[in-house]
């Protein structure tokens, strides 16, 4: 388990829960160093003072506001945590809420909170087992780093999870985006509706970062002197406008379920992908394709009533010797 982020109080009312705020998720991202590439040689920043157009250590720099371009206001670590806020060192719920009234666009990083003491285990699941009865989640501000935060508790098990909101002014509009007014018909949405059922799953564990198992293998061969793997993806397609957008739909309808066959161990199949392709037309048989065919069928039916006909004669024959063989026998 990883170390503690933050520790304080959940101040719920008039009760106090003693917490510790533990990191819900970790990052598995490949970080490089910049280099010289004519040796390999590190680059590293250097902190240079611009006045005295020295380097200064680490324990000589702190924080300053700039109120113009030449005056610096200076503040300490001191300053921010000697703030009157009552939410530097407990977690406040101000409300509680429909978990589906609070836009996911609006969370950030998970934590896990942590009862901290056995003094806190009973306000604790008191808190966690209030929040499941009422199907609610908590809004609640708190104070990190320096600035003042807003979250949501909600429960996961028996742990209660601590998701970091954006503010109401963070979220930008997205009225602008909007794409222009277009007609969809019943049966295309119908369609889309078909897909999706088609690409439904429950397991998100299928899925994992091969992006980065790509620049592992990558370092891994370059380390050992070896040519580095190529990519073996294919190519997607590149397409125009959507000509037939029904067509596409249902092209990806049968290769999602293809897919699934094949993940089920029914057959092959590839990745769903909605591709805009143009709608297929039914190929033309000219007068001439369709009366070879009609001659070429007519002769494949004579020749089986033909084949048919021998087979009969010679079936016939061989029973007519084997009684004449009977007969002749019993004379003897």
């Amino acid at each position: 388990m990883p170390r503690p982020v933050w520790s304080g109080a959940i101040s719920f009312g008039l009760v106090t829960i003693p917490i510790k705020v533990v990191p819900a998720t970790a990052g598995h991202d490949i970080h490089f160093h910049r280099v010289h590439l004519e040796d390999s040689g590190r680059i590293r920043n250097r902190r240079f003072c611009e006045l005295e157009n020295k380097e200064v250590e680490p324990d000589e720099i702190g924080k300053g506001y700039e109120i113009s371009r030449d005056r610096i206001v200076p503040v300490s670590d001191d300053d921010l945590a000697g703030m009157p806020l009552p939410t530097a060192k407990a977690m406040e719920i101000a409300a509680f809420v429909p978990e589906d009234s609070i836009d996911p666009i609006r969370m950030s990083a998970g934590y896990y909170l942590q009862a901290d003491g056995q003094v806190a285990s009973k306000p604790y699941v008191l808190l966690r087992r209030a929040l499941e009865r009422s199907s609610k989640v908590a809004i609640a501000k708190y104070a990190w780093s320096g600035r003042e935060r807003l979250g949501m508790l909600r429960v996961q098990g028996d742990v209660i999870l601590l998701h970091a909101l954006k503010w109401d002014d963070e979220v930008r509009s997205p009225d602008e985006l909007r794409p222009a007014p277009v007609d969809i018909s019943d049966t295309e949405i119908d369609q889309a509706m078909t897909l999706m059922d088609s690409m439904e799953t429950d397991d998100l564990d299928q899925y994992h970062d091969e992006y980065r198992e790509a620049v592992e293998r990558m370092i891994e061969a370059k380390a050992e002197g070896k040519e580095p793997p190529k990519s073996a993806g294919e190519e997607r397609e590149e397409h125009g406008d959507v000509v037939d957008l029904m067509s596409a739909l249902q092209d990806s309808v049968r290769k999602a379920e293809a897919s699934r066959s094949a993940d089920d161990g029914d057959g092959g199949g590839e990745d769903a992908t909605v591709h805009e392709m143009p709608k297929r037309k039914a190929a033309k048989e000219s007068p001439g394709t369709k009366a070879a065919a009609k001659k070429s069928a007519t002769a494949k039916r004579s020749a089986t009533a033909k084949k048919t006909s021998t087979g009969k004669k010679s079936t016939a024959k061989k029973s007519t010797a084997k009684k004449t063989a009977g007969r002749n026998a019993k004379s003897a």
